[in-house]
């Protein structure tokens, strides 16, 4: 089964993925930031026994990878497909995760908190995620016992998750809006209704190539449920102000924005990874408008898998400005398979 960024969505391009992460800590175990080594190795074993061992359709559809095992240049490139966290990758304390084959889910094990339970789909999908989380969830909790609080909810090492743990998020691309000038007025009237705009990469991330996040903040005193209901009522709404701008686009500007960005691409001999997301995101608006008519070419693919370590996975580790030669070659050849 082929990865989030494969899928080809269904509202125009705007829904890129929608992503669903739970937050859970065992009882009477110390927080991940004062866990000895001894303590992660024993997290990961009784972890990895619940899944595995556990009878059920998980336990055949996901695998165990010690983090120890894995090559740099490969954590990275899975930050890059939005699989784990920079600061997971980034760390040199014993961690593991448990992942399925699409990477649709990944169980980051000895995070910030004990477990990270994430589920990853293409598209506006949220139920769909949410609904293979709480299995497993469900699963987890049936052989772990999980800090709960009667009053505070599910216990976690920062207080801003403490309740339902559940951060729910949909990526959107919106280059209209962004062109506009409108993010920050966005921005702000998410913020007060409880939710957060953020870059493609979540905190502290910067926004390139018009995609950004759109994540519930209030884990306490707010269900679940409400929770994903809103985030699906604003996403909706984000939805369908994009779409209504993007029909007021003056169509020979937006037309030759497009198709410069396809030239460009089809012939540079250097791309940085700015410079290709912002193209990249041209050819998308493209796609939507039919201004572009290639189904042979999957913007979202080539975003993702012409990142820095995405290439080096692919291609061997390599400076910056060699990864600059590649990522044209790669892209060149990619937007090559349709001629327009």
């Amino acid at each position: 089964m082929s990865s989030w960024y494969m899928k080809k969505s269904l509202d125009n391009g705007i829904a890129v993925s929608s992503r669903i992460r739970l937050a859970r800590n065992i009882k009477g175990l110390a927080f991940p930031s004062r866990m000895t080594d001894n303590d992660r190795q024993k997290l990961n074993e009784t972890v990895k026994n619940a899944i595995l061992e556990s009878n059920t359709p998980f336990s055949k559809s996901l695998k165990f990878i010690d983090m120890e095992d894995v090559p740099e240049n490969e954590k990275f490139s899975m930050v890059e497909r939005h699989i784990i966290s920079p600061e997971f990758a980034s760390s040199q304390k014993r961690r593991a995760i448990i992942i399925s084959e699409d990477e649709s889910i990944c169980i980051m094990i000895g995070e910030e908190d004990h477990l990270r339970i994430q589920v990853i789909y293409g598209g506006l999908e949220l139920e769909k995620a949410y609904d293979v989380a709480e299995k497993l969830d469900t699963l987890l909790s049936g052989s772990l016992n999980f800090a709960f609080d009667s009053n505070l909810g599910f216990l976690t090492e920062c207080p801003t998750n403490l309740g339902t743990g559940l951060r729910a998020s949909v990526m959107l691309h919106l280059p209209v809006i962004e062109g506009e000038g409108g993010i920050a007025d966005l921005a702000q009237s998410v913020n007060k209704i409880g939710f957060t705009v953020r870059g493609m990469y979540g905190e502290g991330s910067k926004a390139i190539g018009s995609l950004y996040q759109i994540s519930n903040q209030i884990t306490l005193g707010i269900s679940e449920k409400n929770a994903l209901d809103n985030l699906k009522i604003i996403t909706t709404q984000l939805i369908e102000r994009e779409q209504k701008a993007r029909e007021s686009l003056n169509k020979i500007k937006v037309e030759d924005l497009c198709m410069r960005a396809f030239g460009l691409l089809s012939n540079a001999r250097l791309l940085s990874s700015e410079e290709m997301m912002n193209l990249i995101s041209r050819i998308k608006l493209g796609q939507s408008l039919g201004i572009i008519d290639c189904e042979n070419i999957n913007p979202m693919g080539i975003f993702v898998e012409a990142q820095p370590y995405m290439l080096m996975r692919k291609f061997g580790t390599m400076s910056a400005d060699e990864r600059d030669i590649y990522r044209a070659n790669f892209v060149r050849e990619e937007i090559g398979k349709e001629k327009i």
